[in-house]
Order: structure tokens, then sequence, then C-alpha cells
């Protein structure tokens, strides 16, 4: 997959920051394939039916799910997949750490996590066996309020997890592999057109030009290939960014609204309520979460 097919994330960790720790409870998951710098350590819990996408992994998940990534270059996404549940609850663990240059990771004590490391590179699923053992310690580390502690917690679900060979590499390899093959490359050259520019107007004349087809012929084609209107598939992506913002920021609706590509307040409103459900307000304060950072 070429670089602009997948979102480099912006992680709200700063300069002298170590961890983020993001504990949630959601309906669904509408959030792109992405990656980003820092290690992450995902944890889904009553996600059965949902669908991962680690780099040229693609599976359905269980009830419980838990899945190391320490490349920068891999690129991940948890779906919706066919999943029912409206209660999925997610622990979201971002962090620092350079493993290769650290000389900590050269010690005895630390080979078995410098080696889970190298092996998440590909990203790492662990067992239901090893979920159990660190569920508890999982739990409460979005509540431990001094950093120090809630970093060395980290250091103890890390450690146990090391002490499982049977965790399984996911990608063949950890770099972004993901390509779409069912699709047309003339729909996959719109498509990455729309995920860079959806802040911008996107006009069907531009895009049908783009891939040498008439307007009219390119929106039969574009429904046939995806099952949505042009003008649907462009709502989802600006309303699946605006969501992720709604949950993830503190940024008014009315600016989120605009970044997100929408030209007017009252129609983001009407728009988001009709496919989400409920207002920007209402999914923001249902979907609160405790956030960390250490």
């Amino acid at each position: 997959m070429e670089e602009k097919n997948i979102l480099q994330e912006i992680t709200p960790l700063e300069e002298h920051d170590f961890m983020y720790v993001a504990d949630r409870h959601k309906a669904y998951y509408d959030f792109p394939l992405h990656r980003h710098e820092l290690f992450e350590l995902n944890f889904v819990e009553h996600g059965a039916g949902c669908e991962r996408i680690v780099g040229d992994s693609v599976e359905e998940i269980g009830d419980y799910d838990l899945v190391l990534i320490t490349s920068p270059n891999l690129e991940h996404m948890w779906g919706q997949g066919v999943c029912k549940n409206d209660d999925i609850h997610e622990i979201t663990i971002q962090f620092t750490i350079d493993f290769h240059k650290d000389r900590i990771f050269d010690t005895n004590p630390m080979q078995s996590v410098k080696k889970m490391f190298c092996r998440a590179e590909r990203g790492l699923s662990f067992p239901l066996s090893a979920i159990m053992t660190i569920y508890p310690r999982l739990l409460k580390l979005s509540q431990i309020k001094e950093g120090f502690y809630a970093m060395m917690e980290l250091f103890q679900i890390l450690y146990e997890l090391s002490k499982f060979d049977d965790a399984r590499e996911l990608s063949s390899s950890s770099f972004a592999r993901v390509q779409p093959n069912t699709e047309s490359r003339r729909v996959a050259k719109v498509k990455e057109y729309i995920t860079s520019h959806y802040i911008e107007e996107i006009r069907l004349e531009q895009l049908s030009a783009m891939v040498s087809m008439s307007p009219t012929a390119f929106s039969r084609f574009f429904k046939l290939r995806t099952g949505k209107t042009l003008a649907e598939y462009i709502v989802d992506i600006r309303l699946g960014h605006a969501a992720r913002k709604l949950i993830d920021t503190n940024e008014p609706v009315s600016q989120i609204c605009f970044s997100c590509g929408f030209n007017t307040l009252t129609n983001f409103n009407r728009l988001f309520k009709k496919r989400k459900g409920c207002s920007p307000t209402e999914f923001r304060e249902k979907y609160a979460k405790t956030k960390v950072i250490v």
C-alpha cells in the first residue's frame, strides 16, 4: 500500500511524556487504517466479530483481544466487522521506548521483554491465558495517579506478557503491506484522494476526470464497487474523523465540524445524528473515556 493510503496518527505525547492510556467503552469502530511512532498495546473486551488489520494480517477477533505493535511502519486498525455488541471495552496504551539503543534491554532481566518487542514489530497477538494473567493490571492502569507507579505497572504488564512464548506474530513484515485487491484501481485511486483531501470540497466531476470516466458512468461504477454513493462515502469518511475528534479531543463541536470538511454546523449535526443516532454532543458524553498521560 502506498504511503497516502495510511493515516499517520498524531499521538498526544509530548517530548518528556512516557505513556498515554485511553480506557473507553464504545458502540462501534470507525477510525481508519493508521500507524504512529509510538509502541501500542491494545486490549479489546466483548468485541467478538470485530475485524482486526495489522499489516497484511486480517482476522475476525473473539471476545477478548490483546495485540502489541512496536514498529512505526506497521499499519493497523480495529474495524466493526460483524460485531453486534454496542458496549465494546477498549484500553489503548501508547508508550515510547528505544529498546534497540537503551542498554537496560541488554541486561538479563529484560531479555524476554526485548525478544517480545522484536517479535511485536510484526504485531503480536496474545493468547487468552496471557490476557487473563494481566487483565486486573490493565483495568487499574488508567486509575493510577502517580506517573512513576503507572510506568512501573506497565513494565510489570509487559514482563508478564513476555513469558508467553505462544504469542503469535500477525504480519509477514513490519512494513505496511495491506493492499485492497477486490477493488478496481480506479476506485482505489479515488479513495486515496478522498482520504487525503476530505477536509476540502470534493466534486464528482473532479474525481471522475481523475479516472477518465464521465460523471454519470463513474457514479454508477463507484456505487457498484462500494455499495455507497460517492456522497455517502465522503460523508462517512468525514464523520469517522469527526467521531474520533469528539472522543479524543476537547475541541468545540463547531471547530470539529469545519475541520472535518462540513460547510455548516446545522448540516453536520443533521448528518451526524442520522448516521450515529445521536447528536455530536451526546456522542461525546456517551463515549467519554478515561485518559492518562505520564
